[in-house]
């Protein structure tokens, strides 16, 4: 068999799932053969991890700026994009036109205008553009769309849909470029992605009214103020423990250290950003408490929140339909608490609750059994990774895997909710592009 040839661009942690598979589980029917990226260290340091790793030799790499000397000298089948989201665009419309077929990261673009580029480059080039919706592979979100699709509990007309982020997690995003809505078109756009798609899949519609409110109600230097949190620095590497912060992040330890400290005189990149300052230099544009509502084309009504800083995470999805209800509810571990030890959290901490409740009108309510997954993302990144680079992989019956219109319509319902929190107004999905959603 011969081996599938792909270039990967941006060389940043995300990379990584990428990387292990094609060397890992698939290197029989995968080869990586150009790595692209803003930072030479960056990409000295994957070569050096596969050495260390995999025993391999190193990839061929080149610099943000020779993407085109990229495809020509190594000839890839498939480009995989994984760079910085307000980047994706560009990479994906050039591979199609260079003749690759294209997998990106989430979300597939941050705005109407570069979503509608891409449609048309697809149009014009015939190429596959392939969104990387993982949680549309994780087992209980799966089972959701199963049971939807048989008509079990009728035609769906209400999805309440809550997704909190903990003070871990959810930090993390106000560290990083993810802040400015500039780079990432703000959580609505780079986190909710995942959460409109899976709402899109579940019920077999597109979003068609939107309508939005949020607000910055925790992370930045006004909340830090007001609840006398430290925010007169700008990044945690300027404290002497980076840790000694409950916010902190050491970007000493490891692999961080590699593809982000020391990568900072050739990227210009800080991964460690005080979620509570440095504002002058990287504005927080991003809401962190966001509370949207949406009516989809067969009249489903969606309501949808997102907090990023809650003492706990997990979601509740519950879906309304006309013959009855289906609900999932998980709740991750617990997290550490002021003045708690490692140890002492250990013994302590939450031991992850979940269920999928299904109740039929008139009839008593039933526990489904929940789907087990393996592997990161409660088994969907492992399911994901296999429907990319398993060439023998079957027809999949849940049609799981996203184009270039599931990853439009994702993100324009976040535009949507963007354009709607800056107006106070309703937005129509039609009037942001000419052919976005199908």
């Amino acid at each position: 068999m011969d081996r599938h040839r792909y270039a990967l661009v941006g060389a940043g942690g995300r990379c990584r799932m990428f990387v292990d598979a094609i060397y890992g589980s698939y290197a029989e029917q995968a080869e990586l053969v150009g790595l692209c990226d803003i930072s030479a260290q960056r990409m000295a340091t994957w070569n050096k991890f596969l050495a260390e790793t995999y025993e391999a030799p190193p990839v061929q790499t080149f610099m943000a700026d020779q993407f085109d000397a990229m495809i020509a000298q190594t000839k890839p089948k498939t480009v995989i994009v994984t760079s910085t989201d307000v980047t994706h665009h560009e990479y994906i419309i050039r591979a199609l036109e260079l003749g690759c077929d294209v997998i990106t990261e989430k979300p597939m673009t941050i705005d109407e205008d570069k979503a509608q580029q891409i449609i048309d480059a697809v149009d014009r080039t015939g190429g596959n553009v392939r969104v990387t919706f993982n949680y549309r592979y994780m087992p209980t979100f799966s089972k959701l769309r199963e049971v939807v699709a048989s008509g079990e509990i009728g035609e769906p007309t209400l999805v309440n849909f809550q997704w909190y982020l903990d003070t871990s997690h959810g930090a993390d995003y106000f560290r990083r470029w993810h802040r400015e809505k500039r780079y990432s078109g703000g959580l609505l756009v780079h986190k909710s992605t995942h959460h409109f798609d899976l709402v899109n899949f579940i019920i077999g519609a597109q979003p068609e009214t939107v309508f939005a409110m949020g607000d910055l109600s925790f992370y930045g230097e006004k909340n830090a103020k007001a609840r006398g949190e430290q925010y007169d620095f700008e990044r945690y590497q300027d404290l002497e423990n980076p840790m000694s912060d409950r916010f902190g992040l050491d970007l000493r330890d490891d692999m961080l250290k590699a593809i982000y400290l020391d990568a900072e005189g050739d990227s210009g990149y800080i991964r460690d950003r005080n979620v509570f300052g440095g504002e002058k230099k990287w504005p927080i544009t991003s809401e962190d408490t966001m509370a949207v509502s949406a009516r989809y084309t067969n009249g489903t009504l969606l309501n949808y929140t997102l907090v990023a800083y809650c003492p706990w995470e997990g979601e509740r999805i519950t879906i309304t339909g006309t013959k009855g209800q289906i609900e999932y509810f998980g709740r991750g571990a617990g997290h550490l608490i002021a003045g708690q030890s490692e140890e002492e959290l250990a013994a302590q901490q939450y031991q992850g609750e979940q269920y999928i409740r299904l109740q039929k009108m008139f009839e008593p309510a039933q526990e489904l059994e929940i789907p087990e997954g393996k592997g990161a993302h409660g088994g969907g990144d492992a399911i994901l990774l296999d429907r990319i680079f398993n060439q023998n992989a079957k027809n999949d019956p849940l049609e799981r895997d996203a184009n270039h219109h599931d990853g439009a319509s994702s993100i324009l319902l976040g535009v949507a909710a963007n354009k709607a929190i800056e107006t106070g107004k309703p937005v129509q999905i039609a009037d942001l592009t000419r052919e976005c959603v199908r």
